[in-house]
């Protein structure tokens, strides 16, 4: 696609790079050119396990994007915000409240952060295929981009990630790629969410949290990194750290769903949104996502057959009679989403709920 045919979209100007001292998670960087060759491969399904196993989170470079390419994606990304009605963007609200659905959109002050306070972040969800449901009148130009996007996510990056999970997993390549098939029904998607600055009562009520700790549903979520620092995973050891910001990179980590197909051996890691660095607070925050769910119809059991799995011992999150279906799991997550009435949990600024009879926890 030439830069020539490009369809005219406004540049986004993201915040420079916060130059304030942050406790920064000292996260692996997987080199996914590599996986290229078989010798690459299996140093990359080590190091990849590794990454894992200490933080959930890691850093991939070399993707195949330019930076060129990206600062594009970021341009466009902001398109369905700046250059959309409110009153538009109400004939494509999603319809997450009534049966789970994300696609389009979900407004500012959707979420209740603290039953005081609601949220300030706005986003737009794209299905892998862009065509499944309609666009605002703005975005339709853009659309054989974004499909191109989604297209590169699922097969330069994602699936050289399942496959070298895999791998560590002592399992066939294609075991997890079977279970995330491009085109079966799901809700694989490319998601836009635009947070924007609070007032200072409102950061003081929430104590500066904007997305409470959380994990995802699906089994790999694929952020390109932007320079707004904000993003705060939880350690093992129970330190929240700063998402240092990599040019051209992206940060991926596990979600729920590869926890309970993994048998809790790759678990999905807290994370949460709090306001940013001082030198950046007066910027928005924008993201571009790509959120990547198995096929609706897989059943999240343990892949028990799994070598590796049997050697260390499967921790089931419920039984396998009782787990869901992807599409079981994604609905009753999405639907309760900042709408749940949370009690409090055993731990200090711990709140909870059970879906499934799977205990979630929420961390503020």
């Amino acid at each position: 696609m030439s830069s020539i045919t490009l369809p005219y979209v406004p540049h986004y100007v993201a915040a420079p790079p916060t130059k304030e001292n942050m406790e920064y998670a000292d996260l692996a960087t997987i080199d996914i050119s590599k996986a290229s060759s078989e010798e690459g491969f299996a140093a990359l399904a080590i190091e990849l396990r590794e990454a894992l196993l200490n933080f959930g989170f890691f850093y991939v470079v070399n993707h195949g994007y330019s930076q060129t390419q990206t600062a594009r994606m970021f341009d466009i990304a902001d398109v369905p915000f700046s250059a959309v009605t409110d009153d538009e963007k109400q004939l494509y609200a999603s319809t997450r409240k009534e049966d789970g659905m994300l696609q389009g959109y979900t407004s500012v002050q959707y979420a209740d952060v603290d039953g005081r306070v609601r949220d300030q972040l706005e986003q737009y969800c794209i299905n892998r295929d862009v065509n499944k449901r309609k666009h605002p009148e703005a975005l339709l130009p853009l659309l054989p981009e974004i499909q191109e996007f989604s297209k590169h996510n699922y097969f330069n990056v994602l699936n050289p990630i399942l496959r070298l999970i895999a791998r560590s997993l002592e399992l066939p390549e294609d075991t997890l790629l079977n279970k995330h098939v491009f085109d079966a029904v799901g809700e694989t998607a490319v998601r836009f969410i635009k947070y924007y600055p609070r007032t200072e009562e409102e950061e003081a009520k929430t104590k500066n949290v904007w997305l409470k700790g959380h994990t995802d549903f699906g089994s790999i979520t694929i952020l390109w990194s932007q320079p707004v620092a904000a993003l705060q995973i939880q350690t093992r050891e129970g330190k929240w750290r700063w998402i240092r910001h990599m040019e051209n990179a992206l940060v991926v980590n596990v979600g729920d769903a590869m926890e309970f197909l993994t048998g809790g051996y790759y678990k999905g890691t807290i994370h949460r949104v709090v306001q940013p660095a001082v030198d950046q607070r007066n910027y928005t925050r924008l993201g571009v996502f790509y959120f990547a769910i198995p096929n609706d119809d897989i059943k999240l059991v343990p892949m028990v057959e799994s070598p590796v799995l049997q050697r260390v011992g499967i921790q089931r999150r419920c039984e396998d009679s009782e787990a869901p279906t992807m599409e079981d799991w994604r609905k009753a997550r999405t639907m309760a989403y900042g709408l749940s009435k949370l009690k409090n949990g055993k731990e200090d600024g711990v709140e909870e709920e059970v879906i499934h009879g799977v205990k979630i926890k929420h961390y503020n």
